[in-house]
């Protein structure tokens, strides 16, 4: 492609910060815009009166192994914003039968974990853990549920929670192939690629807003409040920006990055052929009296046999997530509250603690469906227009739809902008 004199990025979420951060650095000159009044798409942080505390929109774990996230922090300044236990360890509880046990991953590549019962699920042999090679062999239309028992006890305690947690999608419909890449490259690098972080502070302060401060930094300013209504083609590029109130017409060398949710994309784009279904996820949010901790300074717990799936620790505020949690959306707030709290008293030892102040959070659009088929409609980053790419965690990266793929879409559509 040829040199650009500015690149233009339509939307401020991760996929656009990291892109407007790579070109920044070799630099690029860079117009970032954004509709919403802050950076972060999906990814914010927002004060919540009912708790008195800051809260996220959503809780997001991020592992070692997310090496585009861990470059964009590194260059950002904001890695020691991330949070971790001394030790890599996955705690668990099991609602059913009151069991608890901690997944303890080994360092270097060689898993001798598995052959230490202690360190592994209950009840589970060393054979069940080369069921991950199914993953690795399952076809591109292929199922969890084509390659897995599903009534495994096994499956109940260690894929069931780790695949809705990843795809945000149900067993039963999400795609064997995209577990792959992300079992390869935790489980079968070691420890320290399993190692769970989360933000110290959230997750604008921590993944965000030293992004946007960095921009700043270096000359660039967001436009916020400033939606993008049309692109305008001839000869086969974007010549122009249409934000209803004025238009930028852009120079010979200039390179748009689509940087918006893939609904946005398809109606600014003509023809373009994206993923159109989504997941929801459902977040409870709860203000305790005082902080508390998990096993090994673990910032999550697994839930296994509950409607709580996973429950973070952040001070005294206990967050739970629900993914894959489409059928959860028409129910109450506080019917919700109720039934994750008696998850999160049991899970936590609480008693009969009455139910604290609490804020029910629904994402109806969390991610895509991450279904064979629905992955089949991902995207790459080059479009047909020369100064035209797509980023964002709904393109073709080879990952799931996580932070990790969103700040590597971002990195791949600056790369070809250069």
């Amino acid at each position: 492609m040829a040199a650009m004199t500015t690149v233009h990025i339509i939307g401020a979420g991760l996929a656009g910060l990291s892109s407007a951060v790579a070109l920044a650095r070799r630099g690029r000159r860079v117009a970032l815009y954004e509709s919403a009044p802050q950076a972060g798409g999906r990814c914010r942080s927002y004060y919540e009166p009912a708790l008195e505390r800051r809260i996220d929109n959503g809780n997001h774990l991020m592992l070692g192994a997310n090496h585009a996230l861990m470059d964009y922090l590194d260059v950002i300044g904001a890695k020691h914003r991330l949070a971790s236990a001394p030790e890599v360890i996955f705690p668990y509880v099991e609602l059913t039968s009151g069991k608890r046990w901690t997944l303890r991953p080994n360092a270097g590549r060689l898993p001798w974990w598995l052959l230490a019962p202690g360190r592994r699920v209950p009840g589970s042999r060393l054979a069940d853990y080369f069921s991950a090679l199914n993953f690795k062999r399952a076809a591109a239309d292929a199922t969890v549920a084509d390659v897995c028992d599903t009534g495994a006890l096994f499956f109940k305690r260690f894929w069931e929670p780790l695949i809705v947690a990843v795809l945000n999608t149900e067993a039963e419909a999400a795609s064997a192939r995209l577990m792959w890449p992300v079992i390869d490259l935790t489980f079968g690098r070691g420890a320290e690629a399993c190692r769970a972080f989360v933000t110290r502070d959230g997750l604008s302060a921590s993944l965000v807003d030293p992004a946007v401060d960095w921009l700043g930094g270096a000359g660039f300013v967001i436009r916020f409040g400033t939606r993008l209504r049309a692109l305008q083609f001839a000869a086969g590029r974007v010549t122009g920006l249409d934000f209803g109130g004025h238009r930028v017409a852009l120079e010979a060398g200039d390179g748009v990055v689509l940087a918006v949710p893939p609904a946005r994309a398809v109606e600014l784009l003509p023809g373009l052929v994206a993923p159109e279904q989504t997941r929801a996820i459902v977040n409870a949010h709860y203000r305790l009296d005082h902080a508390h901790s998990l096993p090994g300074g673990s910032p999550l717990l697994g839930v296994i046999g509950g409607l709580a799936q996973w429950i973070f620790l952040r001070g005294d505020v206990v967050s739970v997530t629900v993914s894959a949690a489409d059928a959860l959306l028409d129910e109450p707030a506080d019917k919700l509250a109720a039934l994750l709290w008696a998850d999160v008293a049991k899970a936590l030892d609480l008693g009969s603690l009455a139910l604290p102040p609490h804020r029910i959070v629904k994402e109806r659009r969390a991610t895509f469906a991450q279904t064979p088929g629905q992955v089949a409609r991902r995207p790459g980053p080059r479009t047909s227009y020369g100064n035209l790419v797509l980023a964002g965690d709904w393109t073709d990266t080879g990952l799931p739809a996580t932070i990790e793929g969103a700040v590597q879409s971002g990195v791949t559509a600056a790369g070809i902008m250069r």
